[in-house]
């Protein structure tokens, strides 16, 4: 039997394989040739965009199978080093670029387009056999991850919880999410307490997560609801009541402060000289409405204003 995840992913497949049929071979003017292209495009940066990356890669390749699509998992931080240096084609980010970022870039006559491509909610979890807590507040959390925190157990973070030791899982230091969670939950970005399990590999805090009946940690959502098994999501109390990460909420806006635009930042002077890269961003906006929703995250309402944007980097205009 297939999976709920690997049947979704044939539904998408299929819908893919028939809008292409029907009309995918149609371009504008002045665009790329969609039947006469090869090369290569290498992608590297957030872990948190990643899937989307290569959920897009791998439907790409099906119709361009002479276009070899890479995707790394370097981290925020680790990706915008490469792209600004220019040994990348496209930059995965689950925060916008830094300043020093964006100076590096210019420095290296690297001119780039921000697109947002989705929303994300970060998810706080517990262990699955947790049973006390069930939401935190914007103020616990800042308790429990500030530098000069002095929570140890979880007694210290709310009385009438035990005193076991509370144990802690996050992304490292060149995590956008990283820097994102500690903006919201300690007022500036990478502001955080150092002892705790960090891992670039949101699989690897899954597993911590999971198999520590004391753990505390934070990712992507869209980990957590593909692991939900193993798992237990905690409501986040950022002013409002509790409210759980969801499609909904996060579109909404209702889970706040937790939750996010996600994007990919593309070297413009390459967009207009590879064939290959213009039709790779195109199919990537184009197919993002489904492949977005499909690997979990939450699909923009238009993404007109991020195609108008490839457009006029790529005439120029």
């Amino acid at each position: 039997m297939q999976s709920g995840k690997a049947w979704r992913r044939l539904v998408v497949t299929g819908v893919l394989g028939l809008a292409i049929a029907l009309g995918g071979a149609a371009c504008g003017e002045g665009d790329p040739d969609p039947t006469a292209l090869s090369g290569s495009i290498e992608i590297d940066g957030s872990s948190t965009v990643a899937p989307i990356s290569e959920a897009v890669a791998e439907e790409f390749e099906k119709v361009h199978d002479d276009v070899n699509v890479t995707v790394g998992v370097s981290g925020t931080g680790g990706g915008f080093k490469r792209f600004t240096a220019g040994e990348t084609d496209i930059s995965n980010a689950s925060r916008p670029i830094g300043e020093t970022e964006a100076e590096s870039a210019a420095e290296n006559g690297v001119e780039y387009i921000e697109l947002t491509v989705a929303l994300d909610g970060l998810a706080v979890m517990v262990h699955p056999q947790n049973e006390f807590v069930d939401c935190l507040t914007i103020a616990e959390l800042n308790e429990i991850w500030k530098p000069e925190s002095t929570v140890d157990s979880w007694d210290d973070v709310r009385a009438g919880f035990p005193s076991d030791p509370i144990r802690l899982y996050g992304p490292d230091t060149e995590s956008g999410t990283f820097d994102y969670f500690t903006h919201v939950v300690n007022g500036g970005e990478g502001v955080s307490r150092s002892e705790y399990v960090a891992a670039s590999d949101d699989n690897v805090l899954v597993r911590g997560i999971g198999g520590d009946r004391n753990s505390l940690g934070y990712f992507g959502y869209a980990y957590y609801a593909e692991n939900s098994d193993t798992l237990k999501l905690v409501a986040i109390d950022g002013g409002n009541g509790c409210v759980m990460p969801s499609d909904e909420t996060v579109a909404d806006g209702s889970y706040a402060p937790l939750a996010r635009p996600i994007f990919i930042y593309v070297d413009a002077n390459k967009l207009r000289d590879r064939p290959e890269l213009k039709a790779f961003v195109d199919f990537y906006l184009d197919h993002s409405p489904e492949l977005v929703a499909e690997v979990g995250y939450t699909p923009l309402a238009s993404y007109d204003e991020e195609k108008q944007q490839v457009a006029r980097a790529y005439t120029g205009a």
